[in-house]
């Protein structure tokens, strides 16, 4: 057997966890607070390749290791890799109490609402995605992806947030600070970061759960346009809204602009399934009504004021693209957001002539590109206790999907 052996929030290392052990593997700290041990191979846990071949020559003597971790190895931890390589029934898991844990503990909050995502080795942006769209978010973080990194990237499209950095958990220099994402862009934090918890104060206590992190999500989507606040009929009516939200596929983590966003229905409901929303309008009673809408809905959406032409490029990267507006700058607005787009642009446009400019503009940046014209008849009442037919506007709804790339970074 492998013994893993969670510690360092707080709780002593058990006093018979090494007793008979040939192997210790673990981090320095954990090395250093095991105390000496006579006849014992120690490695310092770095890269994590060589320590699991150096695990691997003492199990397949069946010689006694133990692996010590920080707080809970199951919980984005050391587990999943032992696991994997030399299965769960070898494994004896003595897990502590993790960093989030111990983290909102400290400052008395409950977890079982919190999104948990780690930043630590992967991309920040993802991290950053989930602080936009989730009012309670626990960051596991790493070099390059720290308090300071996650502030920044935080400061201008989500300034009501409060990040809680928690540093060195359970020893004598723990610290639990609570800062606006901007002082925490301006400050050296170290290397002694635990967690960082994302936090919108209004929100943060939460209801009574049945489930626990992410809510379940919405039970309805392409919701009626009397759902939203807008002007004249100025709105995507909720059938080119199913369509545009199947294509777009919106879900925690991902970044969604709006653009041409008008009264923000398309970016309430990407919201309302997860993702982080970027709603550019140009209008100033279109910004009001977008606010209006995504307050009402309970969904955080970044409001950018100004032409899509001016603003786009001060905007991060998205995953996809819905295009509501832009009459004839459609064409140059389709090609700049194409050119950014990880995965998806879908465009709506009343003007048939300008389909095939759009679509032009999609397969020259290499996506894979369909469409269809949306017509729809709704039922509608008449005098008499009857129904007749009410026919809507037609839309021609165009999308484009990237293609995948091969082995040598070239679309397929």
């Amino acid at each position: 057997m492998i013994t893993v052996v969670g510690t360092g929030t707080g709780e002593p290392l058990p006093e018979d966890v090494l007793a008979g052990a040939e192997l210790v593997v673990g981090g320095r700290r954990h090395l250093d607070a095991a105390g000496p041990g006579e006849e014992v191979e120690r490695v310092v846990l770095g890269a994590l390749a060589p320590a699991l071949d150096t695990i691997a020559e003492y199990a397949e003597k069946d010689r006694r290791v133990v692996v010590l971790a920080s707080g809970d190895p199951g919980f984005f931890g050391i587990v999943r890799a032992l696991a994997e390589r030399f299965g769960p029934e070898r494994l004896q898991v003595r897990p502590g109490v993790s960093s989030v844990a111990a983290a909102f503990a400290r400052i008395g909050l409950p977890w079982d609402d919190a999104v948990v995502v780690s930043a630590h080795g992967r991309e920040l942006r993802t991290a950053v995605n989930v602080c936009r769209a989730r009012p309670k978010v626990a960051v596991l973080t790493g070099p390059g992806s720290g308090p300071a990194e996650l502030g920044a990237a935080l400061a201008r499209k989500a300034d009501a947030r409060v990040l809680v950095v928690a540093s060195a958990l359970g020893t004598g220099d723990e610290r639990v600070e609570r800062v606006t994402p901007a002082e925490a862009a301006a400050r050296d934090w170290g290397t002694s970061v635990s967690v960082v918890l994302c936090l919108d104060p209004a929100r943060a206590l939460g209801g009574l759960r049945t489930v626990a992190g992410a809510g379940a999500g919405p039970t309805a989507w392409a919701l009626d346009e009397g759902e939203f606040a807008h002007r004249d009929s100025m709105i995507t009516k909720f059938e080119v809204r199913a369509l545009a939200l199947a294509r777009l596929g919106p879900r925690l983590g991902d970044l969604v602009w709006d653009v041409g966003a008008g009264s923000g229905s398309v970016a309430v409901e990407c919201a309302r399934l997860g993702a982080a929303v970027t709603a550019v309008e140009k209008t100033r009673d279109g910004i009001e009504r977008i606010r209006a809408n995504a307050d009402a809905h309970g969904v955080d959406v970044h409001v950018v004021h100004g032409a899509a032409s001016t603003v786009l490029s001060d905007l991060e990267d998205p995953d996809a693209v819905f295009i509501g507006g832009g009459g004839r700058e459609l064409p140059a607005i389709v090609t700049a957001c194409a050119r950014r787009a990880r995965r998806s642009v879908v465009v709506a446009m009343a003007a048939l002539d300008r389909v095939p400019a759009a679509r032009e503009a999609l397969t020259c940046a290499g996506f894979d590109c369909d469409g269809v014209l949306l017509h729809s008849s709704r039922l509608a009442p008449l005098p008499g206790d009857v129904t007749r037919l009410a026919s809507t506007n037609p839309v021609f709804l165009l999308w484009g999907v990237r293609k995948p790339l091969d082995r040598e970074g070239v679309a397929q």
